[in-house]
């Protein structure tokens, strides 16, 4: 006599394949979460860097810093946004060591939850008078985590 013997998975390792799964996801999410905010994060310094020589130019120019929107031609800080970014501005008070700051401020929605609503300086300074200029990136309000390190936060 031939015993029919079944074929397949027993519940036991379709629950031990499941639990795997569960474990790569609870891991593998928080991860994509901080790249896709990274992502978000370069959008901010690439709108940024367009604004650098600009800005670094007039204060060679005129010592002192250009203000977004007025008549020096620089465009309004609304003007210069992102799919993340909602402005980029053009400000600070100018020194004999420079002192010209350009903040991007990141949209409420649509964007990483570290992100929405904060924004990220970038600030020009010169180490003395006619030495090269020094960009410095920073945020108060913006995850490290969520930043370049060449950025510093909170």
């Amino acid at each position: 006599m031939k015993t029919n013997r079944q074929k397949g998975f027993t519940l036991i390792e379709l629950m031990i394949v499941v639990a795997i799964i569960g474990i790569l996801a609870a891991i593998a999410i928080p991860a994509y979460e901080n790249y896709i905010a990274k992502a978000q994060f370069t959008e901010a310094i690439s709108l940024i860097s367009g604004q650098k020589i600009p800005v670094a130019n007039y204060y060679m120019q005129n010592d002192t810093c250009p203000i977004s929107g007025t008549t020096t031609g620089f465009p309004a800080a609304d003007l210069i946004v992102g799919k993340y970014v909602a402005s980029v501005d053009d400000a600070g008070t100018a020194s004999s060591l420079g002192g010209c700051t350009i903040t991007a401020a990141f949209k409420t929605t649509g964007v990483n939850a570290g992100l929405a609503g904060n924004s990220v300086q970038f600030i020009m300074s010169m180490a003395s008078p006619g030495a090269p200029m020094i960009w410095t990136c920073s945020s108060t309000t913006i995850s490290q985590s969520l930043m370049p390190r060449s950025c510093t936060g909170t």
